[in-house]
C-alpha cells in the first residue's frame, strides 16, 4: 500500500518526461520547417533581384511585348507577402510569368546572342536549380514536421500544444503537371 504514491509518481514523471520530448521534437521540427522556407526564401530573393536586369536587356529588344514584360514586374512587386501560403503561391505565379518571358525571348535570335542576356539567363538557371534543391529541403522539412503532428502518440501533443500541419510546395499549375511531348 506505501508503493502506490511511488509508483504513480513514477508513471507520473516518464509521462511528464515523455511530453517535454515530444514537445521539444516538435518545436525542432518546426523549427527546420521555418529554417527550410528560409533557404528558398534567400534563393527567391535572388531570382528577385535578377527580375529588373533580366526585364531591362529583354526590353531594348522587344518593345511591343510590354504585357509579357509588365506581367513580370508586376508579379515581382506583388510577390512581398509574410504568410506561407501567399508566398509559395505568389511564387509559383513569378516562375509563370519568368516562363512566359523566355519563351518570348525566342523570338529575338539577336537578344539570345547578347551577352548580358545569356549572362542573365545563366545565373537565372542556376537561381532556378538552387530554388529547387530548396523547395526539396522545405518539403522534406514539412514532411518531418507533419509526421510528428498527425502520427500517435506525437499527434497528442501537437494537439495539446496548439502544432498545426503546414503546407507542402506543390505545383498548382495543370499545364507544369503534363507530359511535354518532346518532337525530334
Amino acid at each position: 500500500m506505501t508503493n502506490i504514491p511511488i509508483i504513480i509518481g513514477f508513471l507520473l514523471l516518464i509521462v511528464l518526461i515523455f511530453v517535454a520530448i515530444a514537445y521539444n521534437l516538435l518545436v525542432q521540427s518546426r523549427n527546420k520547417v521555418k529554417e527550410a522556407f528560409s533557404t528558398m526564401d534567400v534563393y527567391l530573393k535572388k531570382r528577385f533581384d535578377l527580375i529588373p536586369s533580366l526585364v531591362e536587356v529583354v526590353k531594348g529588344y522587344a518593345k511591343h511585348e510590354t504585357d509579357t514584360l509588365q506581367e513580370v514586374t508586376r508579379m515581382r512587386s506583388a510577390s512581398q507577402v509574410n504568410d506561407l501560403n501567399s508566398a509559395i503561391n505568389n511564387e509559383m505565379k513569378i516562375g509563370d510569368a519568368l516562363k512566359s518571358l523566355l519563351v518570348m525571348v525566342e523570338n529575338y535570335p539577336e537578344l539570345k546572342a547578347n551577352t548580358n542576356f545569356l549572362d542573365l539567363q545563366e545565373r537565372l538557371s542556376k537561381m532556378e536549380e538552387e530554388i529547387a534543391f530548396s523547395r526539396r529541403y522545405y518539403n522534406g522539412s514539412v514532411r518531418g514536421y507533419n509526421n510528428l503532428c498527425q502520427m500517435f502518440p506525437w499527434n497528442l501533443i501537437a494537439s495539446i500544444f496548439g502544432f498545426k500541419t503546414l503546407p507542402m510546395y506543390q505545383v498548382e499549375s495543370d499545364q507544369e503537371r503534363r507530359v511535354v511531348d518532346v518532337k525530334l
